[in-house]
């Protein structure tokens, strides 16, 4: 009876399994010291800038995320759920830079929304937020 017993639990085991669904966002923060929207070689990027994300699942709930840039000024998202309640669309918006020259936020660049409509295991990448300095310095001219 046990010989049984034991393929009637792995079949129910499998039936009941959710099949699970990963997805990443991430993005880069950079600080464009001239100002002048391209990237030189004055140009770098923010450690510790604060950036939310903010995404609805396809089962309607809102989920909320907190991130901070690495030392190459990327910071990643990244979730693990039931393939039910993968994320289907995203805002990402620049929160702060920290760095004590560059706090000023570039014109367009308030966030960004996009669908979310990757298999499990891809990612999507979001422009650049890019940060500008109070005073522009003289060697921009």
């Amino acid at each position: 009876m046990s010989k049984l017993l034991i393929p009637l639990v792995f079949v129910i085991l499998q039936l009941v399994t959710v099949k699970g669904w990963t997805g990443e966002i991430h993005g880069r923060v950079v600080c464009d010291v001239c100002a002048d929207d391209s990237v030189g070689p004055e140009d770098h990027v923010l450690q510790g800038a604060e950036v939310a994300v903010l995404c609805i699942t396809k089962s309607g709930e809102v989920l909320n995320y907190q991130a901070f840039t690495n030392s190459r000024g990327i910071y990643t998202v990244a979730e693990t759920m039931p393939e039910s309640e993968r994320w289907d669309a995203c805002l990402a918006r620049p929160i702060s830079s920290y760095h004590e020259h560059c706090t000023h936020l570039g014109d367009g660049f308030s966030g960004v929304k996009f669908s979310y409509n990757y298999q499990s295991g891809y990612s999507h990448a979001v422009k650049p937020f890019v940060y500008r300095p109070v005073t522009i310095p003289m060697y921009c001219a």
